[in-house]
């Protein structure tokens, strides 16, 4: 019996994508990579090839950035993506690695409990015990295993990490080697080798990077969408995609509804309306793209499976004081405020009075 993998890494899904790009790419590339730099860029921002075959975006945001990110690649620096919670840095880190490599799987995800071994090589310690230090003892981790094998290997919320642990990345990045101490040995990077990694500088709980490892990395920083439309189309389009992991079809958002939720996340965000008018109390929650997707998300769920395929505010509503709950109180009394001196005050805005009225 085969199982359906809730979510396929992204060489995986958008297989059919990636293989219609190899046949049509005929750029110059590196030996190792699997596309050329063109093509990958095309594979992240989403064309029409000549054969009809539709490759969906990736990223709205600026060429540019992701320009620089591909050419940080083809040299032997490491790429740290930087940026708020929610700025695709985790999703551009897992496409960019499908693409060139075919293998986004080599993984480590930051947290304040990873120790050196995690990042450079651990041990069964059994074999260990019986028979000292050897290969068949060793256990790579996924940064020896992209140097043995010329990949890439991504490193998730590499802020999260101790910083004296961190540290231990600055041999392999500006020397390409990994000491094996107990078995008088190194393993060298092979051609093809590299280092993604993504930090979110201004979340709580995180460690200060040292200088030394930060040299090693080119730091792009991701920002925000830059409008209001760039931002509902990022919403949009994820929204109808994560429809494609269920078996059902879910009722449709409104697009005034979409709209205003993302309109209330910029303005929460920035400190005043989008107009430019009028100043509120902006926030410390993390109101990003991300979060916006997945409160229109679950009101889809919510309403095909409990409300009769109907999607009203008060589905929605509840998402946003849940986010703004994560953070501290004054957010809160942020929320109540902007309630009562700019959702009151818009005419077709009164079902989320209404909304917040009861619940805050």
């Amino acid at each position: 019996m085969q199982l359906d993998i809730i979510r396929p890494f992204a060489e995986i899904t958008f297989a059919h994508e990636l293989e219609a790009l190899k046949k049509y790419d005929q750029n110059d590339k590196p030996s190792v990579w699997k596309l050329s730099p063109n093509a990958v860029l095309m594979y992240l921002l989403g064309t029409k090839l000549p054969d009809g075959t539709l490759i969906s975006p990736k990223y709205f945001g600026e060429k540019k950035i992701l320009e620089l990110a591909i050419a940080t690649l083809l040299s032997d620096r490491a790429l740290l993506l930087t940026g708020l919670p929610g700025t695709a840095k985790t999703w551009v880190a897992e496409h960019l690695t499908a693409a060139i490599c075919g293998n986004s799987s080599l993984l480590i995800q930051g947290t304040t409990g990873i120790h050196e071994d995690n990042l450079r090589y651990g041990w069964n310690y059994a074999s260990l015990i019986a028979n000292g230090p050897s290969e068949e003892a060793l256990i790579p981790s996924p940064i020896m295993s992209a140097m043995r094998s010329g990949q890439i290997v991504r490193i998730e919320e590499l802020s999260r990490i101790p910083t004296e642990t961190q540290d231990a990345l600055i041999t392999v990045l500006s020397e390409k080697v990994l000491p094996v101490i107990e078995l008088n040995k190194q393993v060298q990077a092979v051609r093809g080798f590299n280092v993604i990694a993504t930090s979110n500088d201004q979340d709580k709980g995180i460690y200060e990077m040292s200088s030394a490892l930060k040299r090693r990395f080119n730091i792009i920083l991701m920002p925000l969408p830059s409008s209001l439309e760039e931002e509902i189309k990022i919403v949009d389009f994820r929204v109808k995609q994560m429809e494609k992991l269920l078996d059902v079809s879910l009722p449709k958002i409104k697009e005034k509804q979409m709209e205003q939720l993302v309109t209330m996340f910029r303005e929460l965000r920035v400190g005043k309306t989008i107009d430019g008018k009028q100043k509120i109390k902006s926030t410390q929650a993390n109101l990003s793209p991300a979060e916006a997707i997945s409160i229109l998300h679950h009101a889809r769920i919510h309403a095909h499976y409990f409300n009769q395929n109907q999607i009203p505010i008060e589905l929605i509503a509840p998402g946003m004081i849940n986010i703004i709950q994560q953070t501290d109180n004054k957010d809160y009394a942020s929320l109540e405020e902007y309630n009562e001196v700019v959702i009151k005050k818009r005419s077709d805005w009164k079902e989320w009075y209404v909304a917040f009225k009861n619940l805050l």
